[in-house]
C-alpha cells in the first residue's frame, strides 16, 4: 500500500492542479483523513519539454531528476508526472530514484484497449508526437492512431500554449476546432494527450475524449486503495 504520492508538476501549473483535483474527486473518502497524502513539486522552471525534443530549447532532464529526487526525499512512495511529453524522459528519471514512477501513456493505452476502442485520433504536443510515446503504446494494443495534419497540429499547439498562458477561452476554441477536424476523419475517440487539453475539452458532438490525466488519477487511487498493483 502506498501512503504518499509525489506529483512532479508545474508543466504546467493548471495541469498539475487538474491532476490533484481528479485524484481528490476519485478518492472514496468519507472525511479528510481518508484522502491520499500528496506531495507536489510545482516546478514551472523545468524547461519546455517540446522545445528540447525539437532541438530548440534547454534540456529539462536535470530539472526533472532534481524534482523526482526531491519528491523521494520528502517521502513519496509513488511518483506521477503531470505532463505527457515529459514521459519521454521517464526511464532516465527512474534511474535516479528508487520510487516507482507511473507511465501515463502506457496506462492510457491499456485503458483504451480494455474499452474495446480500436481507432483513435491523437491530440498532443509536437514533442509527444515526434517521440511516438502514444503511437507505440497504442499500436502495441492493436489500436489504429490518426494524427493531425500540419495545419491542424499548428492549431493544437497554439491551443495548448494559450491554456498555459491562461487564455482559457481562446485555447478551448482552438482545441475544439482541431478536435472537430480530427473527428471528420472518422474516429471512435480522441486522446487528449497533453495535460492542458482536458482542462478545456470534453465530449464534443458525441465523440468521446480520452483523458490521460483522469486515467492517471484513477491509477493513483486504485494503487492507494490496493485495488490494483503496479
Amino acid at each position: 500500500m502506498i501512503e504518499t504520492v509525489g506529483i512532479m508538476g508545474g508543466m504546467g501549473p493548471l495541469a498539475t492542479v487538474d491532476l490533484m483535483n481528479k485524484i481528490i474527486r476519485l478518492t472514496p473518502a468519507q472525511n479528510d483523513q481518508d484522502h491520499i497524502h500528496m506531495i507536489v513539486d510545482n516546478y514551472p522552471q523545468i524547461p519546455d519539454r517540446t522545445s528540447a525534443i525539437m532541438g530548440k530549447g534547454s534540456d529539462p532532464l536535470p530539472f526533472m531528476k532534481q524534482s523526482a529526487k526531491r519528491l523521494e526525499d520528502a517521502g513519496a512512495d509513488l511518483i506521477v508526472i503531470a505532463c505527457n511529453t515529459a514521459h519521454y524522459y521517464l526511464q532516465d528519471i527512474q534511474e535516479t530514484v528508487r520510487t516507482p514512477i507511473v507511465n501515463m501513456p502506457k496506462e492510457t493505452a491499456s485503458f483504451i484497449g480494455e474499452a474495446g476502442i480500436r481507432r483513435v485520433s491523437l491530440l498532443a504536443t509536437d514533442g509527444t508526437l515526434k517521440t511516438l510515446l502514444y503511437q507505440n503504446a497504442l499500436r502495441e494494443k492493436g489500436i489504429t492512431v490518426l494524427e493531425p495534419d500540419e495545419i491542424t497540429q499548428a492549431i493544437v499547439m497554439e491551443g495548448i500554449y494559450s491554456v498555459k498562458a491562461g487564455h482559457i477561452e481562446k485555447g478551448k476554441r482552438l482545441l475544439v476546432n482541431a478536435f472537430q477536424t480530427m473527428i471528420a476523419k472518422g474516429t471512435e475517440a480522441v486522446v487528449a494527450a497533453c495535460t492542458e487539453i482536458p482542462i478545456v475539452l470534453n465530449e464534443v458532438d458525441g465523440i468521446k475524449v480520452i483523458d490521460p490525466t483522469y486515467i492517471l488519477a484513477k491509477k493513483v487511487v486504485d494503487v492507494a486503495y490496493r485495488e490494483h498493483v503496479l
